[in-house]
């Protein structure tokens, strides 16, 4: 007979772990690692004076970082913007209507080109967005010149702003730049014309998404952590982190050493709440994700605890038994997982429609995420209690 008050078994989250201390020392270490491997994504935003690059900036970024981020010059026309803890740096340039723009953009792409060579891809600038203002209803020198030579370093996007009226336009930019992705008409706040006609905000989502497409994809995290027009955006970069969470959990699951998976699914979920907090861009701390998986254990661990004692139990017999453990606790490790994810994704897209794409408080998500992983315990024993 197998004793097993002897395993000085900790469950956690329905699978073991030797010593509380662990948990701390383990969520420490997964929370560093989520945020080095979300890196920061880097934007290059050009555009003559008064095309509106501020509001863009404000309107499509967490942190009001045109107003409030920190501004270094780096050459005479370009300053770089960056805000604490946002995974984000926003090359600012100026100047293209000077009649020295050759000059302007020869120095920028001497600063593009430095920047490329640096052995740390967090430093290359990894998309670029040329601002045109709608009204004007032309293309400068300036701006054909500058999409030739960023386009042969990086993806450009042709933008639009203050867009009222196309009238054919889009178009005309498209011929003018024919090195750029996509062009993009934007208006990034909502306008009031002086007949009280109410124009509102368009395109952003738009240009999210056509940026997520084009940027390298192991900086798609990163730039989904940053932005705040499109939370779907964030939503599906979170949900390939659940996939590959569900995937790895159920390879652990399927160990045929009893016990054995406890030690690996801990370290999975971990990983899997600290890498959801980081695409979503929240404020990341070791007390904050201690606290959310802690609220994860309150709820689930008595509801899975049963399963997953009886599967690796089986483990215990060679031949079938052991297959059928792996079977059923691969299968409940996945579930497990995959479910812990979707209800974190959900009460996360929700709170940042409440608060319209801005990070929500720490206390506020996990107040949120405990009732809705309440509400689903009551669901599934209902559920079970009415099977029976």
């Amino acid at each position: 007979m197998i004793d097993l008050q002897s395993t000085n078994i900790l469950f956690f989250m329905g699978y073991q772990m030797t010593n509380p201390e662990d948990i701390a020392g383990l969520t420490k270490k997964l929370l560093e690692e989520a945020i080095r491997e979300r890196g920061q994504v880097n934007v290059l935003i050009a555009g003559r004076t008064g095309v509106g690059k501020s509001t863009l900036i404000n309107e499509i970024f967490q942190g009001k970082l045109a107003e409030t981020g920190q501004g270094r010059p780096v050459t005479q026309t370009t300053r770089k913007i960056t805000k604490e803890g946002i995974p984000l740096a926003i090359w600012d340039t100026r100047g293209l209507e000077m009649d020295a723009f050759k000059q302007t953009i020869t120095e920028l792409e001497r600063l593009v080109i430095s920047l490329s060579h640096e052995t740390d891809h967090n430093q290359h600038i990894h998309v670029a967005w040329l601002c045109i203002h709608e009204d004007g209803r032309r293309v400068e020198d300036a701006e054909i010149e500058l999409h030739k030579t960023l386009s042969k370093h990086m993806p450009v996007i042709g933008v639009i702003t203050k867009s009222r009226a196309d009238q054919g336009f889009r178009a005309e930019v498209q011929r003018l730049l024919p090195e750029t992705r996509n062009v993009v008409r934007v208006r990034a706040i909502t306008e009031t014309l002086d007949e009280g006609y109410i124009l509102p905000s368009m395109g952003l989502i738009e240009l999210v998404e056509l940026t997520a497409e084009v940027i390298p994809d192991s900086f798609r995290r990163a730039f989904a952590a940053a932005q705040k027009a499109s939370v779907q955006q964030k939503k599906n970069v979170a949900r390939r982190v659940v996939v590959g969470a569900a995937t790895a959990a159920a390879a652990a699951g399927a160990s045929p050493i009893p016990f054995s998976d406890a030690v690996i699914l801990a370290p999975i979920q971990i990983s899997m709440f600290a890498s959801i907090s980081a695409t979503f861009g929240l404020e990341l701390s070791t007390a904050f994700l201690s606290t959310l998986t802690a609220a994860a254990t309150g709820a689930t661990g008595a509801t899975f605890v049963g399963r997953t004692i009886v599967s690796n139990i089986f483990k215990f017999f060679p031949g079938v038994g052991t297959l059928a453990g792996g079977v059923i606790s691969a299968s409940t490790a996945a579930t497990i997982t995959t479910t812990l994810g979707e209800l974190y994704i959900a009460t996360l897209v929700a709170l940042f429609a409440n608060s319209g794409g801005e990070p929500p408080s720490s206390e506020e998500v996990v107040r949120e995420f405990k009732e809705r992983l309440s509400n689903a315990m009551r669901h599934t024993a209902f559920s079970t209690s009415n099977s029976n």
